[in-house]
């Protein structure tokens, strides 16, 4: 049932029904309208601001994970910076002194690049294909950097080689002779102790007094320990590995056995003269790739150029052998 309201009509003083007109009707409907507009748009407005839209929150979830990725593809670029500024400082102060090379400079490493141009084809890129650009770029990166790892391993190996080859070539007379008073016959043809006719002698003769000691001129395994009463008598072949043996002949008593590896400057035994042989000596002999040559060449180790000059003029006198 509708509700009707009164009025009190101070001028007929009587209660009077109130009655609303039609533009009063209108105007406040409108106003009703009105404020109903506004209160909705305040609420949209504040909500748009505080709730997120679903697009909304997947953009934000898209730039959490960029954000996460770049902060990882940051700590990337920073660790392989610190390998290359390592792998650099090795080729400048290291490899490159080494083969008296000038160093490279960083500028010379960067190579020009035009920051402009580069910021502004950055920005024109989305940021997903920004992301892509640089783990590509981080990739190329990993793929040099181990590569320029591999390359330094190698080189490595090649020095520890070189290394072990170096110890392993004679290089070092076989009884001390720093005086150069004990070398008696040389290489090539020389007159035969026993027959007295021109006979190819193939190494050195260091004469010595029984009992000095004979020494390993390189690192090796001894391949033979042999005792004999003819030819070379008691000897010891070393073989050095890289093509490379060495005889020692005439030995008074053997150190070493058949099969134990010896370092530079080990002794394998004692000046004797056993064998073929007409006095105290050590008959040494340089063997490379089954031919033997003349041992003189391989001395560079404990002789001084003036030295050497001495004892190739010695070696070179054509006196008699002692075997």
């Amino acid at each position: 049932m509708k509700k009707v309201k009164y009025f009190y009509n101070t001028q007929t003083l009587k209660y009077e029904k109130l009655v609303v007109s039609l533009r009063v009707k209108i105007l406040r409907i409108l106003g009703f309208v009105s404020a109903a507009i506004v209160t909705g748009a305040i609420f949209l407005s504040v909500a748009y601001r505080v709730v997120d839209s679903p697009k909304e929150k997947s953009l934000r979830r898209d730039l959490e994970g960029m954000k996460e990725k770049y902060e990882a593809m940051q700590g990337r670029v920073k660790e392989m910076r610190g390998k290359l500024a390592e792998l650099e400082e090795r080729d400048n102060e290291i490899y490159r002194v080494i083969f008296e090379a000038s160093p490279i400079p960083d500028s010379a490493r960067e190579g020009k690049i035009n920051r402009d141009e580069e910021a502004a084809q950055l920005q024109s890129f989305a940021s997903s294909e920004i992301i892509a650009s640089t783990g590509i770029l981080l990739k190329e990166l990993t793929n040099r950097i181990k590569s320029q790892e591999k390359s330094y391993e190698e080189i490595d190996n090649l020095v520890k080689n070189k290394q072990q080859m170096l110890a392993s070539i004679p290089a070092i007379q076989p009884v001390a002779n720093k005086d150069l008073k004990h070398i008696a016959s040389g290489f090539g043809y020389r007159i035969d102790p026993i027959y007295k006719t021109m006979k190819y002698h193939a190494g050195l003769d260091f004469a010595a007094p029984s009992g000095t000691p004979i020494y390993a001129t390189g690192d090796g395994t001894v391949e033979e320990a042999s005792l004999s009463d003819v030819g070379y008598g008691n000897h010891v072949i070393v073989r050095h590995g890289y093509g490379y043996k060495t005889l020692y002949g005439h030995m008074f008593r053997m150190k070493v056995k058949t099969g134990q590896a010896v370092k530079r400057g080990d002794v394998l035994g004692w000046v004797g003269s056993t064998g073929k042989s007409t006095g105290p000596h050590c008959h040494y002999e340089v063997i490379k790739n089954g031919e033997k040559v003349d041992p003189v060449y391989f001395f560079f180790n404990d002789l001084t150029p003036e030295q050497f000059d001495r004892m190739l003029k010695m070696a070179r006198s054509g006196n008699q052998s002692f075997d």
